[in-house]
């Protein structure tokens, strides 16, 4: 058995050796790594570790600010799960008023999750009637579209009847800690935050490897990245599931816009002030958390995501092809829109399945597979780095997620894949406008939005 290993080795080493002598073999290769992952990731352990350092001072300041808060409900097919949602804003630990405002889109063709919705009403009023009220200064009302409309139209549904300062998004089958509420509020003290972006989990994680995986890939792009890049005023996206705004802020841009993918879109046009008023601030509140349930079936997730990368395209070089200006969106996020939004999540993936075919057809087999496998543990050592900062430095759970370093070494190929999927994604974009596919909207909302 060591003699296989010793044998294995030494040719291993040889091929890297050759790989790092030959700079015309490697000069496709290091340059994407260093420039935009490396690069990117010194920007994340930095800001992380900085967040760290005054995280206690930040749980330790004192505050009486308690404004009203405003919880919209997105509800169109979960059923029965909606309960979960509405018990966990009810539970809060937040001494200010939270109005709970569940919006059922198409009632009329969605009439189970309506009547889920009705029931917590009833259950909501009996819980108030008693003597001691079991949940004082809280507000429940159900608001139904009996048309669908979408989930655009069912936030600015929700956003025209509600009467708090601040505004909370939430998906119908998302459910969170009892502490979220009053730490994502904290953030709003300072006048100069216009939105306060949430951290979400995976609840299903145990169902699947589909599943599993996309939990390490949580903890490292939202929980983990998401913190290091807001120390540096750079988060990239305010989740559509779960998303904090000031209510006046949110009304003067109109509120949520059509088309898909409305958390980009929106987390695009505030970004288009920061370059006119460069005091604006967007937090990331990492132990305010969402439970959601991702897809967990290999199919399930491809749908999802052949959808999500193309809306990636869609709003970057589309609708919002205008707003990659200085004075919109200032120095640092016009930089970072255009090397980790653009040139990273559209432009990369071409690059990274151009040079993998190029290698093949060039070198010999034995090579290429020697240059992906030193590939491989480049990206496995990223991985391990980020979810050791998250395990370490985040988790409020480590006991429950010390079971995520045994899954890392699968993570390089799950991201390969990811990036030559989110190709075929920007594809379908480009060639078949796959955003007006989207089933966050029907297709007639769809097809009156203007054309981009």
């Amino acid at each position: 058995m060591l003699d296989t290993f010793n044998a294995l080795w030494g040719f291993l080493s040889q091929i890297w050796l050759s790989a790092f002598i030959d700079g015309q073999r490697t000069a496709f290769l290091l340059p994407a790594f260093i420039f935009l992952e490396l690069s990117l990731l010194l920007v994340v352990v930095f800001g992380v570790l900085n967040w760290y350092r005054h995280r206690q001072a930040f749980l330790r300041a004192p505050s009486t600010y308690s404004p009203r808060v405003s919880v919209i409900i997105t509800c169109y097919g979960e059923g029965r799960d909606i309960e979960k949602t509405i018990l966990s804003f009810a539970e809060q630990i937040y001494a200010g008023h939270i109005e709970i405002i569940a919006v059922i889109d198409g009632a009329k063709q969605n009439l189970h999750t309506y009547q889920a919705a009705m029931g917590c009403r009833r259950w909501f009023i009996q819980a108030n009637r008693n003597q001691i009220r079991r949940y004082p200064n809280r507000s429940y009302r159900v608001l139904p579209k009996w048309q669908r409309g979408g989930r655009v139209s069912t936030l600015n549904a929700g956003l025209h009847v509600s009467r708090g300062d601040i505004i909370m998004n939430a998906d119908g089958d998302t459910s969170f800690d009892n502490q979220t509420v009053a730490l994502m509020v904290k953030h709003f003290q300072d006048p100069n935050v216009p939105a306060v972006a949430g951290a979400l989990k995976v609840r299903n994680q145990g169902e699947s490897w589909v599943t599993r995986l996309q939990t390490l890939e949580y903890m490292m792009s939202i929980q983990c990245a998401k913190t290091g890049l807001a120390r540096w005023n750079m988060v990239n996206n305010i989740s559509g599931a779960f998303g904090a705004f000031r209510c006046d802020f949110l009304r003067k841009i109109g509120g949520w816009n059509t088309h898909t993918a409305e958390d980009l879109d929106l987390t695009m046009r505030i970004k288009a002030y920061f370059g006119r008023h460069p005091h604006l601030y967007i937090p990331f509140e990492p132990h305010a958390i969402g439970f959601t349930d991702v897809p967990d079936t290999f199919k399930s997730f491809r749908q999802q995501r052949l959808r999500w990368d193309g809306d990636l395209l869609f709003l970057y070089l589309r609708k919002h092809k205008q707003s990659f200006r200085l004075r919109l969106l200032g120095l640092k996020n016009f930089l970072f829109t255009v090397i980790y939004g653009v040139l990273q999540e559209v432009i990369l993936p071409f690059l990274i399945f151009l040079f993998t075919i190029w290698l093949f057809v060039i070198y010999p087999a034995a090579y290429v597979w020697g240059v992906l496998l030193f590939v491989y543990f480049l990206y496995l050592g990223q991985a391990m780095l980020l979810l050791a900062l998250y395990y370490f430095l985040i988790s409020e759970r480590r006991e429950q997620e010390l079971w995520i370093f045994l899954w890392s070494p699968v993570y390089p190929l799950f991201a390969f894949f990811r990036k030559i999927w989110s190709m075929i994604a920007a594809l379908y974009e480009l060639l078949a406008r796959g955003h007006e596919e989207t089933s966050m909207a029907p297709w007639w909302v769809i097809k009156r939005g203007n054309k981009f």
